[in-house]
């Protein structure tokens, strides 16, 4: 089962377009100088403007700069235009003062392209010319690279963020490094746009996971909305009997529902999951951290029990959801989501020194779209640490490369993205109803838990398909947080 599959009963309606600004800079003293110089760069610009045009993205253009008053001019076209990211295209050599009136006035992250028309000068062609006037057009051409330190001094000295990038106008390398700023930049918007539910409390005495939701707030944007166990109630009492047989087609579709599961306890999942459901809608959720309890035998008790099959689902429709009332993991899980990744909840399980893997996984939600085959429906009859029993998902992330992922708040009252890239490998696991999987780092299972153990997160962690890391590090940059890597 694939994420995309899934997404297709995603209820959120689609976010819109990310903005991103571009502009060239050049030398007006130039034009007149070097015939068909201005019209080959702008040649160049075009370029860089549909292939930064891509779905999800929309291109603010302010064409060549050359002169102070084009500057200010384009200055105030990206502060209209609302863009997130600004991209500057050094076309050939161009005075900084062209520049700074620009990334001042915008004050978000430049990202300098220091893109040459081709990977090298035909020097004998351009030798041959003769015409010293005709050469050294040509050669401004190819003249990115000398005012790349000028542009680089003047953010330095206005506090400007900005991250280089050099290259040719078509090599791979250069453009995988841009669509890593736009996919961050498109990130960075969900997260601002994300409305996250917070149901109930957290797990009493886990101290690590208690965390500071405006901070949350504050570095990504998201809006909080905390919500009321007996509103879940009152939905759950509204469901319908054909809603309910509907979810239950839906979660033999999803699960491979064992026999041991009853009726009963399948039905009674689903008619939770069909007022979660509701829950996303009515509020306009992207995300959910919960834990509830209620006293034994009651009408709370028996829909927190019920939860795991519907919150899964969720997850896997792109409104992740984590167990333990764990904020900043429920953060973690949205962003690995947002970049395709999926995003699983976990925690350590075990290590096996033989092998020299790490188990991760959970006893809650799991995101069911990044499974290794078909994800089990098992039913177990008490919760491990929780009360009450009912169904659960026992599922592995897919084999391949994986990358973790710890939204971690430092003693500094700062944000702090951990991440670490490994591989989700074959062998035995914990068939305990239970999300776990093993995973292998390149610097070993004890090397790794130490280190990432002293930087600080709590004891979850998210988990995503594929090596991600270095677009995490660009969010980074753009919401103004804390980044590590365990290498």
């Amino acid at each position: 089962m694939s994420t995309q599959n899934l997404a297709t009963t995603a209820k959120n309606p689609p976010l819109p377009p990310t903005r991103v600004g571009v502009f060239g800079i050049g030398l007006d003293t130039y034009w007149e100088q070097f015939a068909g110089l201005k019209a080959r760069l702008e040649g160049y610009l075009g370029t860089i403007e549909q292939k930064l045009a891509r779905p999800g993205i929309d291109v603010v253009s302010g064409g060549l700069v050359d002169n102070v008053d084009r500057a200010h001019e384009v200055a105030t076209l990206m502060k209209t235009g609302e863009v997130r990211m600004l991209f500057l295209y050094v076309s050939t050599y161009a005075l900084s003062s062209t520049v700074l009136p620009v990334v001042r006035d915008a004050g978000i992250p430049v990202i300098v392209l220091n893109l040459q028309p081709e990977a090298q000068l035909d020097y004998a062609t351009f030798n041959a010319l003769g015409d010293r006037g005709v050469m050294t057009g040509e050669w401004l051409a190819y003249c990115q690279a000398c005012a790349v330190p000028e542009v680089a001094n003047v953010c330095l000295k206005a506090g400007v963020r900005f991250h280089p990038v050099t290259g040719t106008l078509d090599d791979h390398q250069s453009w995988a490094e841009i669509g890593g700023w736009l996919d961050a930049a498109r990130v960075a918007d969900v997260m601002r746009q994300n409305r996250m539910g917070i149901l109930g409390h957290y797990y009493n005495g886990m101290l690590d996971v208690y965390s500071d939701a405006a901070l949350q707030s504050v570095v990504f944007g998201t809006h909080i909305e905390h919500l009321e166990i007996d509103l879940l109630k009152v939905y759950r009492r509204d469901v319908q009997p054909g809603a309910v047989k509907a979810k239950v087609r839906e979660i033999h579709e999803a699960f491979r529902v064992l026999p041991e599961c009853t009726d009963a306890e399948v039905e009674r999942a689903a008619r939770t999951a069909c007022a979660l459901d509701r829950l996303i809608a009515e509020k306009r959720l992207g995300s959910l951290a919960y834990y509830y309890e209620g006293t034994p035998g009651s009408e709370e008790e028996d829909i927190v029990t019920s939860v795991i099959t519907g919150n899964s689902l969720l997850t896997a429709r792109h409104v992740p959801v984590a167990g333990e009332c764990e904020v900043k993991n429920v953060q973690a899980m949205k962003i690995l989501d947002a970049f395709g990744a999926g995003g699983s909840f976990s925690e350590f399980y075990l290590m096996d020194f033989k092998d020299d893997v790490v188990l991760l996984g959970h006893d809650g939600p799991g995101h069911i779209g990044i499974a290794e085959g078909k994800p089990v429906l098992r039913p177990l009859g008490i919760y491990h640490g929780k009360p009450g029993n009912g169904l659960s998902v026992e599922m592995k992330v897919k084999n391949g490369p994986v990358t973790l992922l710890s939204v971690v708040q430092t003693p500094a009252g700062k944000i702090k993205l951990l991440t670490a890239e490994g591989e989700s490998v074959p062998g035995p696991v914990l068939e305990i109803g239970n999300t776990n999987s093993r995973y292998r780092f390149s610097c070993g299972a004890r090397s790794f838990v130490d280190r990432w153990s002293v930087e600080g997160p709590a004891h979850h962690c998210a988990i995503g398909t594929g090596h991600i890391a270095s677009r995490i590090k660009k969010l980074s940059t753009l919401v103004g947080a804390e980044f590590n890597q365990i290498a």
